[in-house]
């Protein structure tokens, strides 16, 4: 499925926290919103990572970057890309140890059940002690909008890209410049970022408020 664009609106934080605190949540899921949100990146890059890449102690893993494809060489196919490092929080450090209990190998995230019979899958996406599959993009965006339907139509929750997009809207409005911003988000061209940042109408008045006569600020 293809990500919606950055027109995406951005989601307060304090909702995002109460989202991912929800008891109902599941524990694999709360940690895939939690890093998207906290690493500010796509959320098909962090669903294609797996355990041995990541550095837990230093919160960080390298992600095969937007714009990877399968190219042709002498006959074969052969997959070019580009890794690039992301980073996360003390959110995403706290609920990952919980979340692969004590697996080493495969993908972070996995689905509870096996692959059909038939079905054919890269070695690389199919975790070798339990033979369970990873998550899915769709399988993914699916679950977050099963946990935030508007009136509990299905179709009308929250989409996975509002995470990296809320994320760096956040981080503007906390002050955060825009070389930093392309820097976390990893966006080339600085008029991708300002796509994304979306000031709240209260971080809009808050930097208003600096205008205002020297005395009328005491």
């Amino acid at each position: 499925m293809t990500p919606p664009d950055s027109e995406t609106p951005a989601r307060p934080k304090l909702a995002v926290d109460r989202l991912i605190a929800r008891r109902e949540v599941p524990l694999r899921e709360k940690t895939l919103w939690r890093m998207v949100y906290e690493t500010c990146t796509r959320a098909e890059e962090i669903l294609g990572a797996n355990i041995e890449e990541l550095d837990l102690p230093g919160r960080r893993a390298p992600v095969k970057a937007k714009g990877a494809a399968a190219r042709r060489r002498g006959g074969r196919a052969r997959e070019d890309f580009v890794l690039e490092t992301v980073y996360w929080d003390a959110g995403t450090a706290r609920l990952l140890p919980r979340l692969l209990r004590g697996r080493t190998r495969g993908p972070v995230f996995v689905t509870h059940r096996r692959p059909g019979p038939g079905k054919v899958i890269a070695p690389r996406d199919v975790c070798p002690d339990t033979g369970l599959a990873g998550l899915s993009y769709g399988q993914a965006r699916a679950l977050l909008d099963a946990h935030t339907p508007v009136g509990g139509a299905p179709g009308t929750g929250w989409d996975l890209h509002e995470y990296r997009h809320s994320g760096l809207t956040h981080l503007g409005e906390a002050g955060a410049n825009l070389p930093m911003l392309m820097a976390k988000s990893r966006h080339k061209k600085p008029e991708n970022v300002r796509k994304y940042f979306h000031p709240s109408a209260e971080a809009i008045a808050e930097v208003t408020s600096l205008l205002a006569p020297g005395d009328s600020r005491r």
